[in-house]
């Protein structure tokens, strides 16, 4: 069992959620989430917000910040190999009123499928799922990514 080690990134003035799944093995080596270089979750943000892509942990949380975002995963501690969402087993929930009850949550986003699919099961709510930004699914074009994630504009 793998536990989650990375504390939620929130303040106050946080109006939306997104969460991951799990971090990733890179995340959670350097300590804060996407942390794997190909991983396109900043290129993304910085992309609907036309801004320059954060580098250091200390650009992305004040990137996270600026625009009023809070960040962190669905799951607390599971069974994982790898980086590999489809090997998660006994995935035990994070505690989301942490954030929930000291920011106003205008809406929550997950970030692939499994991620919204767990969070329903354990909060009971929905989520706007995004699809994964993560280097595994070439599916998504970067170009796709954006304009899925643009969504996000409209709850800040």
């Amino acid at each position: 069992m793998i536990r989650h080690e990375i504390p939620p990134f929130f303040d106050e003035e946080s109006r939306i959620l997104i969460l991951g799944s799990f971090p990733s093995p890179k995340s959670r080596e350097t300590g804060f989430y996407y942390g794997h270089p190909q991983n396109r979750f900043w290129k993304v943000l910085a992309g609907i917000f036309q801004e320059v892509v954060p580098s250091s942990q200390e650009e992305k949380k004040a990137f996270l910040k600026r625009h009023k975002i809070a960040l962190w995963d669905v799951i607390s501690s599971c069974d994982i190999v790898g980086a590999g969402d489809n090997t998660i087993k006994n995935a035990v929930p994070n505690d989301f009123s942490k954030i929930t009850t000291n920011a106003a949550i205008s809406q929550v986003f997950t970030t692939g499928k499994l991620a919204g699919e767990l969070y329903k099961k354990f909060s009971g709510s929905e989520s706007i799922v995004l699809p994964s930004p993560s280097p595994a699914n070439c599916a998504q074009s970067l170009e796709k990514l954006l304009e899925s994630y643009s969504v996000i504009k409209k709850y800040l």
